[in-house]
């Protein structure tokens, strides 16, 4: 089933997007982390548009390829830094919210890496790739081939 195009059906609301995502690009956050965040979220919501589109970015970025693959098991490997732990820890409880919600020893344990405008920057990247991604899913958002 074709769906609509949200972009044409919502311009004001879309221009809004466009307006946070510009924010985010002038983050305190390095891109590198930026880009992890993004690929895992979308792994959790299974917005294969955005891991494609996210994955290729990283690659093009200089991001290791082993890195992206080990993403789903980032707890067992050895690949991650310790803020960059603490971002992909973030990412999964916000991203998966109603399991837990956001408890205070997670919440502590993030906050002991980041500053409060860079967790505050990264709050934001959880929250509008998690938006991505419902618009990829939910509108069905084809691969390029």
């Amino acid at each position: 089933m074709k769906r609509i195009n949200y972009y044409a059906a919502a311009p004001n609301a879309m221009k809004a997007m466009m307006g946070l995502e510009r924010a985010i690009a002038e983050s305190l956050l390095p891109l590198s982390l930026r880009e992890l965040v993004k690929i895992r979220a979308s792994q959790i919501n299974g917005c294969a548009y955005c891991i494609d589109m996210h994955s290729k970015d990283a690659l093009k970025n200089g991001e290791d390829v082993r890195r992206l693959m080990a993403l789903p098991a980032w707890r067992e490997t050895p690949f991650f830094d310790e803020r960059e732990r603490a971002a992909l820890l973030w990412t999964e409880t916000l991203t998966e919210l109603s399991k837990n919600g956001a408890p205070d020893a997670v919440y502590s344990a993030v906050a002991a890496q980041f500053s409060e405008q860079e967790l505050s920057e990264l709050t934001f990247l959880i929250g509008t790739i998690n938006a991505w991604n419902r618009f990829g899913v939910g509108f069905a958002m084809q691969l390029p081939t």
